[in-house]
């Protein structure tokens, strides 16, 4: 029974609650609509304002739009019209140039009728005057030359004289001022010339030794430096013999170091050679390094200052190569100096415009063209690279080119600087007699002071003064285009006329 009474206080108690919580949930339902109203209209009435004052925005800016707008309408208004007024103005200009242009082309063409005219008058007069003087024009030309030459003949001749010992009074004057000063600072050694090398030997016996069985030692020795040895009955010397002064030097190290040690035989004969070529390698780098020294050069290549070295053993007409680029620097730098030149460029191109000779015989091409690539494989400037083929070229396209051929012919030319072999002696001074007595009224030519002098006597019955002074020039420049020469060459043509008479 009190069972059914608690079920049933449940079950009452259960439908009390769930009545109550009905009524809760349907109260949150109903404040939970009117809130979710009273948002909506917050929202809509928002809206209604944000669109009122998009609006009242968008107009506004419609507004500013429409004046901008009609202020880039005036001013494209106020363009065009520019425009119309320029494209009138350049049809306008158009029609008066092309108005200027048919009145030119009418000028020209009335220019070259006009011109016509007078060549056919010109024309028509000298047939006139040709028909009258019995003469063409060439003809009337030379008549008047002709009497013009003869009539004033002595006044050219004096004329050109003056103006020839004029001119070469000043320019003779300061050259020898400015070679002076710079030869007088100059002091050089005299050629020594030689294609042979005498070696002393300690004893006679040493003579056979060096031959060896059968001659292998000396084959070996030959064959390895490349030199000629000359074995003779000269007591206790040999001779070596060759044009190339660096190979006689190496075998005659070769052949000092052999006999200081008693073994001669091939294998240490090539031992022997390969030392002599390291020693020599050194020498020669420690020559090119003085030479940079004494010429005041710096800065160049210790490659390039290895191949400068071995012009040492280079000669030519007698005169030692490195020398003569020594001395061909030096006087550059001196005559730059007077000049106003580039020193540098001198004496670096004076000291290395020679150093293609140091391989010329090794590499193809003349020793200017080789000289010039050496210099630039060692970066070198083009300007001090030019210089190699400046010395040799008639007109050397710069200063400092000009400076270098003078100096290197100044090295060549002085007293005692070369020594020409005999027969190239002789050959020379034929062929300046032979040029000179080519041309018509000369009766004798002489070359004298080593053929820097030609003395060249004229028959004055077919030459008159003003013809030899055109002899003079004429075998001058004969001389300068078909012959080479250190230096320069005294042309005195000589025309005396002798009268002689006897009273018997």
């Amino acid at each position: 029974m009190d069972l059914i009474i608690l079920l049933g206080a449940v079950v009452v108690a259960g439908g009390i609650g769930f009545g109550l919580a009905k009524a809760t949930m349907s109260a949150r339902r109903k404040n939970a609509t009117h809130k979710a109203e009273t948002i909506l209209e917050t929202a809509e009435r928002q809206q209604k304002e944000m669109m009122l004052e998009a609006k009242d925005k968008a107009l506004k800016f419609m507004e500013e739009a429409k004046v901008e707008e009609q202020a880039r309408r005036k001013d494209l208004e106020v363009q065009q019209q520019r425009l119309i007024e320029r494209e009138n103005k350049f049809d306008q200009k158009i029609l008066e140039l092309e108005k200027k242009q048919e009145e030119a082309s009418q000028e020209k063409e009335n220019y070259v009728n006009l011109q016509n005219e007078i060549k056919t008058v010109k024309e028509q007069q000298v047939a006139k005057l040709e028909q009258v003087a019995g003469l063409n024009q060439e003809r009337a030309k030379e008549v008047l030359m002709d009497f013009v030459e003869k009539k004033h003949k002595d006044d050219l001749v004096k004329r050109l004289k003056k103006l020839d010992e004029e001119g070469s009074e000043a320019y003779t004057q300061k050259a020898h001022s400015l070679l002076s000063t710079v030869l007088g600072r100059i002091a050089s050694s005299h050629v020594s010339e030689t294609s042979t090398t005498v070696i002393q030997l300690t004893s006679e016996d040493m003579k056979g030794r060096i031959i060896g069985k059968e001659g292998r030692n000396i084959k070996a020795l030959e064959q390895l430096t490349g030199v000629e040895i000359i074995i003779d009955d000269t007591p206790e010397s040999i001779v070596l013999s060759g044009f190339n002064l660096l190979r006689r030097h190496i075998a005659k190290r070769a052949l000092e170091k052999l006999m200081q040690d008693g073994r001669i035989h091939p294998g240490r004969i090539e031992e022997a050679v390969e030392n002599a070529k390291k020693d020599m390698a050194v020498e020669l780098r420690q020559a090119g390094e003085d030479a940079s020294l004494r010429s005041g050069v710096a800065g160049l290549n210790p490659k390039l200052i290895q191949i400068l070295g071995r012009l040492k053993y280079r000669t030519s007409y007698g005169q030692n190569v490195l020398d003569h680029s020594v001395e061909v620097a030096n006087l550059s730098g001196m005559l730059a100096e007077e000049l106003g030149a580039n020193v540098a460029v001198c004496r670096k191109g004076g000291l290395l415009h020679d150093i293609g000779k140091a391989i010329d015989h090794e590499v193809q091409g003349t020793h200017m063209d080789i000289g010039r690539d050496l210099m630039l494989k060692y970066g070198l400037p083009e300007e001090v690279a030019y210089i190699a083929i400046a010395h040799h070229e008639d007109s050397p396209k710069t200063l400092e080119g000009v400076i270098v051929k003078v100096a290197d012919i100044l090295s060549g030319a002085r007293p005692g600087a070369r020594r020409d072999s005999m027969e190239q002696y002789i050959q020379r001074l034929e062929e300046l007699e032979k040029i000179a007595t080519s041309f018509e009224g000369v009766d004798k030519s002489y070359a004298i002071q080593a053929g820097r002098e030609m003395r060249v006597f004229v028959n004055p019955k077919q030459l008159d003064d003003y013809a030899a002074e055109k002899l003079a020039r004429n075998i001058a420049d004969r001389i300068e285009e078909e012959m080479q020469y250190p230096g320069e060459i005294r042309i005195t043509v000589i025309r005396e006329k002798r009268v002689i008479e006897y009273a018997r």
